[in-house]
């Protein structure tokens, strides 16, 4: 039982966004940290960006994540600064077995740190490391290929993480590895001065409110949306956590 004297958690509501070329994981790794499941097909995200909320507890505080996982497709890309606006985190993720994602996702890092909010904590993110370790206990190449084995050195990917300043980590969508990792380091590397208190985060453009519907905090945990600017808002599958 705690004491009667025990202070309250604080709570804070902190905006993250994800970002990187189609079909590297994105919602999957929103989808793992979220409900903790995967499916083998997942479709791409609908529209510009889907929307979902979960937490994250730490010794001294609960980080209530409010999470705008972008649609990689091109089309979409001249709208991601409406997405990472006022984004106090990011999660960039490329395809380890794909060497032209790490090229993309070191193009939106740099996008973040010129036009992004200072001090945004940043992690690189490298996907899909059950293919590389499928790969390897199979004998297969670990110099890329379409054989699904790793194309990006971990060595590779780490230096310019560093060099840059970034969290780092490679993770597995499909088995879990990680993500859980991924999201507590982000929580614990965001500078007090910048956390806000519950539901001041906002949503969409820190606004609060997605295409004209209500997208910030203020729902449970779990909730889930697409955002489409070019059509509209439509739903999206609802996440329990």
């Amino acid at each position: 039982m705690a004491s009667r004297d025990e202070a309250p958690k604080l709570s804070s509501s902190v905006k993250l966004v994800l970002l990187g070329e189609a079909a590297v994981g994105k919602s999957s790794l929103v989808l793992r940290f979220v409900n903790d499941d995967f499916q083998e097909n997942k479709e791409p995200t609908i529209g510009a960006a889907a929307f979902l909320t979960q937490k994250c507890t730490l010794p001294s505080r609960t980080i209530k994540f409010e999470i705008w996982d972008t649609a990689g497709q091109e089309r979409f890309a001249s709208l991601a600064p409406m997405y990472y606006r006022n984004a106090q985190t990011a999660l960039v993720v490329y395809d380890i077995t794909k060497p032209t994602s790490l090229i993309k996702a070191k193009h939106w890092v740099s996008e973040l740190q010129r036009q992004a909010s200072p001090g945004i904590v940043i992690a690189l993110v490298g996907n899909k490391l059950d293919l590389a370790a499928t790969a390897d206990a199979d004998g297969g190449d670990v110099d890329g290929g379409d054989g699904g084995s790793r194309a990006v050195l971990t060595a590779e990917a780490k230096a310019y993480a560093d060099e840059e300043g970034l969290l780092f980590y490679e993770t597995s969508a499909k088995t879990g590895e990680n993500v859980q990792s991924v999201f507590e380091a982000i929580a614990n590397a965001i500078p007090e001065s910048t956390l806000k208190p519950r539901g001041g985060a906002g949503g969409f453009g820190g606004s609060g409110r997605a295409g004209g519907t209500g997208g910030g905090g203020s729902g449970g945990e779990g909730v889930g949306m697409a955002v489409n600017l070019e059509d509209g808002v439509g739903a999206k599958e609802g996440c329990a956590c």
